[in-house]
C-alpha cells in the first residue's frame, strides 16, 4: 500500500504507537477528553438498554402488576432470548427474487458484523499485550500475545467492517423506506 493511500489517522497511530481511538483522543486532546468520550459512549449505550428494559417493565407493571425490578429482569431475559432465537420476517412473495436474496444477505451480514466488529476491536485493543479496562472497575485480559502484524490486520478489518456495517444499515433503512413510500407493501410495519 502506498503511504499516500493510507488514512492519515493510521499513520499517526503508527508514529505514536496508538492502539485505539481512545489513545488517539488522548494524544490529540488529552486524557480528560478521552475519559469524557468513553464515558459518554458507555452512558449512551446503557441509556438505550435501560430505556428498553424500563419500557418493558412498565408495560408488565400496567398489564400484569409485576414489580418494575422483576419486569426489568424479565425484559433482559426476553431480549436475550429474542436476540438469539428469532429471525426476521419472511420476505413478501410480491418482492422480486433479488430483493429476497438481498434481504437475507444483509440480515446475515449485519448479524455477523455484531460479532466481527467487537472481536476485531478487542484484538486491536489487546494486541499490544495489555487488557481492556472497563470504567476502571475491571479489566478484560489480553488472551493473545503482543503481535504488531495481527494488530495491523485487526485495525484494517475493524475499520472496513465498521464502514461496511454503516453502509448496510443505510441500505437497509433506504430499502425499508422504499417499501413504505414507493411500494406501499407494509414491510416497514412488519419490521417494527
Amino acid at each position: 500500500m502506498r503511504p499516500a493511500s493510507i488514512p492519515k489517522i493510521w499513520r499517526i497511530a503508527k508514529e505514536h504507537d496508538l492502539y485505539t481511538v481512545g489513545d488517539y483522543l488522548e494524544l490529540r486532546y488529552g486524557p480528560s477528553v478521552r475519559g469524557i468520550v468513553a464515558t459518554l459512549l458507555w452512558l449512551a449505550t446503557l441509556a438505550i438498554l435501560a430505556g428498553q428494559l424500563i419500557a418493558f417493565a412498565w408495560i408488565l407493571d400496567v398489564v400484569a402488576d409485576v414489580p418494575k425490578w422483576a419486569g426489568c429482569l424479565i425484559a433482559g431475559a426476553v431480549m436475550l432470548c429474542w436476540a438469539t432465537g428469532t429471525h426476521a420476517p419472511a420476505p413478501l412473495a410480491s418482492m422480486a427474487a433479488w430483493e429476497r436474496i438481498g434481504t437475507r444477505a444483509v440480515h446475515g451480514i449485519l448479524f455477523a458484523m455484531m460479532v466481527a466488529i467487537p472481536v476485531t476491536g478487542y484484538i486491536v485493543s489487546t494486541s499490544a499485550g495489555a487488557g481492556v479496562g472497563v470504567f476502571g472497575w475491571f479489566e478484560i485480559p489480553a488472551l493473545l500475545p503482543a503481535n504488531e502484524g495481527l494488530r495491523d490486520v485487526a485495525i484494517t478489518l475493524h475499520f472496513y467492517l465498521a464502514y461496511i456495517t454503516a453502509a448496510l444499515v443505510l441500505l437497509h433503512a433506504g430499502a425499508a423506506l422504499k417499501h413504505q413510500f414507493v411500494d406501499r407493501d407494509g414491510v416497514l410495519r412488519r419490521m417494527l
